[in-house]
């Protein structure tokens, strides 16, 4: 199964560009989402900015992009470094204001995470912080950059409910019924929220992840765990291989349908140090061969991301990755305009699992696999969870289907 990534990475330019044409689609500007495209590698080409610059720049176009697709922190940073002459004033007095609401959040939010984290370790309860403000240190240097609007933490099932009661003795709401924790029922991820100041943290276990083609070891994610510096803070995180994992199987629950995922995954294989041996063996271990192989994919061809010769250098690919990668190429400029039908996603999670028997038990997994919303309100730990998985295929019929009639 390692052998498939490989051949997929292998098949990956190596920090290759490809054509802007590839990337226009039918509603968006061409010239600012080339642009954009351009901010958001790792590694920008401050020439290649500056000649796009001197074009005709539709401003409120250019910003609809970058926020539709959580990149407007690069496109500010990157517009900053070419000086107050690169924009008109009031498009960089705009990206002051954003820049200062977000630096406002982070702060609120990363101070919350030391006491939320703090608490924890005082109870002996072991969290790991994924995702949000350590992925932005890991990728860009500054917990403020990436675009996130709460805290992931990961927690093992058995100290959810412990979990619970320390975040409810912290002043937060659990949008799961208590009654529900109790009852063992399983939601897409146990979110609570502050009743003060409305901040929202997520806690997901190894139950959670249902994306994850195989359960989660998270007994070894703990073992391997490292430690993010945040404003002098050790942050308890992921090893930098199971993250690179974690964000190319996000993505891929996304369908990669925002250029922030991209970014992330090219700025990460740009500034970390990985063993490429662990990535493999850490993406074998969750059955996410193929999702890791895409993310590598989209991140080198659409962004330029950098990747070791020892990866490079294989030839022969996994066969799916360049239809796959094609298509999301394809729609990613129109994020949202005409977004996957439920056979279209159907598919695509098969194609991400790869191979017949395993892409088929993959789809039902997900299939019925009942979250919150398939609970029936008020009845979240009498309804017996068969009941929840059968009813989800028909939810999920409504809420993809073709105007709600497939």
């Amino acid at each position: 199964m390692a052998d498939a990534c490989r051949r997929g990475a292998a098949r990956i330019s190596h920090g290759g560009r490809l054509s802007e044409k590839a990337f226009i689609g039918a509603g968006s500007s061409g010239a600012e989402w080339a642009l954009l495209l351009e901010c958001a590698r790792a590694n920008p080409d401050l020439q290649r900015v500056k000649e796009q610059l001197r074009q005709p720049v539709d401003w409120p176009v250019l910003f609809k992009l970058a926020e539709e697709h959580g990149v407007l922190g690069l496109l500010a940073i990157r517009l900053r470094r070419r000086g107050e002459a690169a924009a008109p004033p009031e498009v960089f007095e705009r990206l002051r204001e954003r820049q200062r609401a977000q630096a406002l959040f982070t702060l609120r939010l990363t101070a919350e995470m030391f006491r939320l984290l703090d608490r924890f370790a005082e109870a002996r309860v072991e969290a790991l912080v994924i995702k949000g403000p350590v992925l932005s240190v890991r990728c860009y240097g500054d917990p403020g950059l990436r675009n996130y609007g709460d805290l992931d933490l990961i927690v093992r099932d058995a100290d959810i409910l412990r979990s619970t009661e320390l975040m409810l003795g912290l002043g937060y709401e659990p949008s799961v019924p208590l009654t529900a924790i109790q009852a063992k029922k399983i939601p897409g991820e146990y979110v609570f929220r502050q009743t003060s100041t409305k901040l929202l943290v997520e806690f997901h276990t190894e139950l959670t992840f249902r994306y994850h083609p195989r359960p989660l070891p998270l007994e070894n994610l703990f073992a391997r765990q490292a430690r993010v510096d945040i404003d002098s803070h050790l942050v308890p995180a992921l090893s930098p291989e199971d993250e690179l994992v974690l964000i190319c199987i996000h993505g891929a629950k996304h369908f990669w349908e925002h250029l922030s995922y991209i970014a992330d995954v090219a700025a990460f294989l740009a500034v970390q140090e990985l063993d490429w041996r662990r990535v493999l063996a850490a993406a074998e271990e969750v059955g996410g061969e193929r999702m890791l192989c895409l993310g590598l994919r989209l991140a080198a061809d659409v962004l330029g991301a950098p990747l070791p010769e020892k990866v490079a250098e294989l030839r022969r690919s996994d066969r799916a990755i360049g239809p796959l990668a094609d298509r999301i190429v394809q729609r990613l400029p129109d994020r949202g305009s005409a977004p996957p039908g439920i056979f279209e996603r159907a598919l695509f999670r098969m194609r991400m699992r790869g191979g017949i028997f395993s892409a088929l038990a993959y789809l039902f997994r997900l299939s019925f696999s009942p979250t919150e919303e398939d609970w029936v309100e008020g009845a979240e730990n009498k309804r017996h969870w068969l009941l929840d998985a059968l009813g989800r295929p028909f939810r999920l019929a409504r809420k993809y289907g073709n105007d709600g009639k497939s």
